[in-house]
């Protein structure tokens, strides 16, 4: 246990977010819902670190911490991630079976699975205004609380993702030590049985932009009152 649609009308709100209106769901959805078979498990004692600028291709293989790893709800850091993703390097082709992994500024994963998500399949962190991470392809199933947990000040692109029984699929850290504007870009997911797509800040200026994407939730796109004094951020509308 571990970490489209007819477009009726397009319109922008004063939180910057970009909704599709749409007449039925799932219809013309770019993911794929069909989660993978691992071929194989692996089983590390520590994080894989993925060095900056370089590849790493887990060829559809199973990677996770091993029995008792996953804490459920309880704060992990790095030291319990599967995978540490450095700036500008690319995972792909992972199924992730137990616990998170952080990912570091400006990289990218491409068809990576999370099997059962324990505290937040993907955190991501010290990225600088201007700087992107691309999440391509991939899904996530039973995240009860995130999928993208968002703490840097960059851009995040999550394109063509599945994901199934989650409570946010993207979050703006909203008590962060260190705020700043976040920018989400999500485009061509489907997302089912969750409560929140995107979740940002209205008090640092983040945006959100869903298009091309199919989903059931009735509030995509929820905004808050953010701080940075570790206090619970409270909800304040809608995108």
């Amino acid at each position: 246990m571990w970490k489209l649609l007819v477009v009726l009308a397009l319109s922008a709100t004063s939180f910057g977010a970009v909704l599709e209106q749409r007449s039925e769901l799932y219809k013309r959805c770019s993911a794929s819902s069909t989660f993978p078979t691992a071929k194989g498990t692996v089983t590390g004692k520590s994080p894989i670190t993925v060095s900056a600028g370089s590849t790493y291709d887990g060829r559809m293989k199973r990677f996770d911490r091993g029995s008792g790893a996953c804490q459920g709800q309880k704060e992990g850091g790095d030291s319990d991630a599967v995978f540490l993703v450095q700036a500008g390097a690319t995972l792909k082709n992972v199924i992730i079976g137990a616990y998170f992994f952080p990912i570091f500024p400006y990289s990218i994963l491409n068809n990576v699975w999370f099997e059962d998500v324990c505290e937040d399949a993907i955190t991501i962190k010290g990225d600088k205004a201007g700087e992107t991470s691309q999440i391509i392809g991939g899904g996530a199933l039973k995240a009860s609380d995130k999928v993208v947990q968002h703490n840097g000040c960059g851009i995040v692109k999550i394109q063509n993702f599945y994901a199934r029984t989650f409570g946010k699929l993207y979050r703006s850290c909203g008590n962060c030590k260190t705020q700043c504007q976040r920018k989400v870009v999500i485009d061509g997911v489907e997302a089912r049985d969750g409560k929140i797509i995107a979740g940002i800040n209205k008090n640092y200026g983040d945006t959100a932009k869903i298009t091309n994407s199919c989903y059931d939730t009735k509030k995509p796109c929820i905004v808050y009152d953010s701080n940075n004094t570790g206090a619970e951020p409270h909800e304040v509308g809608t995108c």
